[in-house]
């Protein structure tokens, strides 16, 4: 059950459920398409040329691993920080901290690269952090992958209690 400022924002935003964890809401979808034709062969179909979302995660919640096509621009906000765990498609993993504590080796903007598998947690497990997320081509949720825990543990069984503890099933 979410609180306090995490409600409020919930509220404010308009934000809703996503399915791989916490509350999102688009804020931003552009007019202009991109043929498929002009987009590599990852891709079925137009895509917009960007997208934008908010994207909040509460105390209860993490986002678990999944992967898109596109690279994935997040922004903090505010609130915890956000730690992004990614894992790469030759199994490298890597940490980054998307918040304000710069001080702390935290960035305000951090690049998710298209293709790697990644989750999200809030830092030391406080109230929310709230991000935005930029995406381009424009997210279409064909180009979402949020594959169950066995899959992930089949390929990336060197970081089994990561995957084990981000992923639902």
């Amino acid at each position: 059950m979410i609180s306090g400022q995490a409600y409020k924002l919930v509220e404010t935003l308009g934000l809703e459920p996503h399915p791989e964890g916490g509350f999102f809401r688009e804020t931003y979808r552009s007019d202009d398409f991109i043929k498929g034709e002009h987009l590599s062969n990852k891709y079925n179909g137009i895509r917009n040329f960007s997208t934008a979302i908010y994207y909040l995660l509460t105390a209860d919640t993490f986002s678990a691993f999944h992967r898109i096509h596109q690279d994935e621009v997040w922004h903090f906000y505010e609130g915890s920080g956000l730690i992004i765990h990614e894992i790469d498609p030759a199994g490298r993993y890597t940490k980054t901290v998307v918040g304000s504590n710069i001080e702390n080796a935290e960035v305000f903007q951090y690049v998710v690269k298209g293709g790697n598998y990644f989750a999200v947690e809030l830092m030391d497990g406080n109230d929310y952090g709230l991000a935005g997320c930029t995406v381009a081509p424009g997210f279409d949720f064909v180009d979402f992958d949020m594959p169950g825990r066995s899959l992930l543990l089949e390929k990336f069984a060197q970081h089994e209690g990561l995957i084990t503890r981000l992923t639902r099933a």
